[in-house]
């Protein structure tokens, strides 16, 4: 019995050992068939990863092509609102089609019979109106170069005060008498104050949005109707051409005084002035110091004597905003969203010079003061078709820049 124990035993381990060899040949066959598996899965892999690749790309490209659309639709409201200003008050108010008073810069007053005469006074006045305009931009690179801020800002308030008061005024006192409405002096005080105190603190300070926008619309038509009201005939048509033209020049050029400016802006990372620039989005200019900008090391004050180094004092709102926010968030569940995120999506907003509002509601409202309807209308469906495509063209320019980089 202990024999025939013993003999199964052995059998039992020699077929034990034949099972072993026979699954170590099995899987020494196997890894070829894996890697050809693994092989095929990772070209599907890439294949699918291309394919996700394309998808991610046009879905770029759509999302990139909806929001090209929405900022054309976004420049359409804002000049088509300034045109219209000024196209309703040429037609409803006399005072600004009548020529009576001439700006400094034209001392040509196209008094003459003759066309040719008035065709180089307009030139003449012309001219004289661009070497103006070159000086004031020129003058307006070097102080922002030489980062004269103040003295900058101090420009632009004076320049905003007399239009949201002096040049206001006019504009209410003759549309006021253009409809036979009557109206106390001391009422229209009050709200002359009113109306440019709240407009400086909206577009040199804060204030809400909207407000801002139709604040700067409203300077910008009273821009265009002081120009209208105040040159001669044939001298707004003669400055309209040569501003097409320095336009171009000043903007495309390398070397070109705006080219400088946006340049310049961008390389301090800072916005350009609020005063000078129609935006979507929220956007104040804020002055910094030289020393901060390089790096320079400043005195201890006596804060730092106690302990608070000037650091902690002008990151300490930051922080507690930071904290405030964080709480917000953990008691209400919302996704964080950081103040990254928001710079860049103000960033995203569009953004146009005024002067490009003023050279429109110029060309409308001149059209417009003939009493030809179908000249107008012209004029206005062209500024929109050219805006249109001048603004794709940028697009699928710098679309084509960013895809070849």
């Amino acid at each position: 019995m202990d024999g025939h124990v013993a003999t199964g035993s052995t059998g039992e381990i020699r077929d034990n050992v034949r099972d072993i060899a026979s699954k170590k040949r099995s899987r020494n066959a196997c890894p070829s068939g894996a890697d050809k598996n693994e092989g095929a899965g990772v070209s599907n892999a890439n294949m699918q990863g291309e394919d996700g690749s394309n998808n991610q790309e046009w879905r770029d490209d759509e999302e990139e092509l909806k929001y090209g659309a929405k900022h054309v639709i976004k420049l359409f409201v804002p000049v088509s609102l300034c045109m219209l200003v000024v196209v309703a008050t040429i037609s409803s108010v006399s005072f600004y089609s009548t020529k009576d008073v001439y700006l400094v810069y034209t001392p040509f007053h196209e008094e003459s019979q003759y066309a040719s005469t008035k065709f180089w006074n307009a030139l003449a006045n012309s001219l004289i109106l661009m070497a103006v305009i070159i000086v004031m931009t020129i003058l307006l690179i070097v102080l922002y170069k030489h980062r004269c801020y103040k003295t900058i800002h101090g420009w632009l308030i004076v320049s905003s005060l007399m239009l949201l008061s002096i040049f206001s005024y006019l504009y209410l006192e003759e549309v006021l008498r253009a409809y036979n409405v009557a109206m106390d002096y001391p009422t229209l005080l009050l709200l002359m104050w009113n109306f440019g105190a709240v407009g400086m603190v909206c577009i040199h300070w804060k204030g809400p949005l909207i407000l801002q926008q139709a604040y700067l619309i409203f300077v910008a038509a009273l821009m265009a109707l002081v120009f209208i009201k105040y040159m001669p005939e044939w001298t707004t048509w003669a400055v309209l051409a040569v501003i097409s033209v320095w336009d171009l020049i000043a903007v495309l050029m390398p070397r070109g005084p705006l080219r400088i400016l946006v340049e310049t802006a961008q390389e301090r990372n800072e916005q350009i002035f609020p005063a000078l620039i129609y935006s979507s989005t929220y956007m104040y200019m804020a002055v910094r110091d030289e020393d901060d900008e390089q790096g320079h090391s400043r005195p201890i004050s006596g804060s730092e004597e106690h302990g608070f180094t000037n650091e902690w004092v002008r990151t300490h709102e930051q922080r507690v905003a930071q904290r405030q926010l964080e709480v917000r968030e953990v008691a209400h569940g919302p996704p964080r969203t950081t103040l990254r995120s928001q710079e860049e999506e103000e960033e995203r907003g569009v953004k146009l010079g005024l002067g490009d509002f003023i050279f429109y509601s110029v060309l409308v409202g001149k059209a417009s003061s003939y009493g030809d309807w179908n000249t107008t209308l012209a004029c206005f469906v062209a500024i929109l078709i050219v805006s249109i495509f001048l603004y794709f063209v940028c697009f699928f320019g710098r679309l084509k820049r960013a895809k070849t980089e």
